[in-house]
C-alpha cells in the first residue's frame, strides 16, 4: 500500500461537508482544509506580533491542511452526530484515528515520520492544535456567514453554534481574529475593493 498516499489526499476533493444543511454554495473538505491552513497561520502570527508568543505559524499551516484528511475514509460525519454524546463522540475519535493511521501507512517509512506530527499531536505542540481547532471553527462560522449573506437562512442556527463554542475556547489570538478581520467577511466585492477604478 506504500506510494499511495499523496493520490488518497487528492480525494479530499470529492468529500462534501454540511451534508445536512442547502447550501448556496457546496464546499469540500479540500477548500475547508485551505482555509483553515490559512487561518490557524493568521492566527499564530497574531500570537506572535500582538502577544509575543513564539509560535511555529508554518506547522500550524500544515496541521490545519491535514486536519481534516482522515474524513477521505469516514467522511464528514455532521457536527450533531458526531457530539451528539460522550459514547459517540469516543467512538468517532477512534474511528477518525485508525483512519490517520491507515493514510500514514499509505507512505514510505522515510517518509511517514514527517507526517506523523501533522496527523498527532506532538510533545509541545498543544497550543498549535488548539489553534487549528480554532480555525477550524472560524472557518465554518465564516461559511455560515457567507450562506446567510446570500440569503440562506439554513445556517442561522449553526452561526450560533459555532461561534458560541468559538468564543467558549477563550483564546486571544481568535479575540482578535474576530475583533480586527472577521468583520469584513460580511463585506461585499465591491467594498473589499482596494482602490477606484
Amino acid at each position: 500500500m506504500s506510494g499511495q498516499f499523496y493520490a488518497m489526499l487528492s480525494r479530499m476533493k470529492y468529500i462534501q461537508r454540511w451534508a445536512l444543511m442547502r447550501n448556496t454554495y457546496p464546499e469540500n473538505i479540500s477548500e475547508h482544509s485551505e482555509e483553515v491552513a490559512m487561518l490557524a497561520h493568521a492566527l499564530a502570527v497574531i500570537g506572535n506580533k500582538r502577544l509575543g508568543k513564539q509560535l511555529d505559524a508554518s506547522k500550524a499551516a500544515l496541521i490545519g491542511i491535514f486536519h481534516d484528511s482522515q474524513e477521505i475514509i469516514t467522511g464528514d460525519m455532521p457536527t450533531p452526530i458526531k457530539y451528539y454524546n460522550d459514547d459517540t463522540r469516543t467512538a468517532f475519535k477512534n474511528v477518525e484515528e485508525e483512519a490517520s493511521n491507515l493514510l500514514l501507512s499509505m507512505l514510505p517509512e522515510d517518509i511517514r515520520a514527517e507526517y506523523l506530527p501533522l496527523f498527532f499531536e506532538a510533545e509541545g505542540d498543544g497550543y498549535l492544535w488548539k489553534l487549528v481547532k480554532a480555525a477550524d471553527r472560524l472557518s465554518a462560522l465564516i461559511k455560515c456567514m457567507e450562506e446567510e449573506k446570500a440569503g440562506n437562512r439554513e445556517f442561522a442556527g449553526a452561526r450560533a453554534g459555532v461561534y458560541a463554542r468559538l468564543t467558549e475556547m477563550q483564546l486571544p489570538e481568535v479575540e482578535i481574529f474576530i475583533q480586527e478581520f472577521l468583520p469584513a467577511y460580511e463585506l461585499t466585492l465591491d467594498d473589499l475593493k482596494v482602490r477606484d477604478e
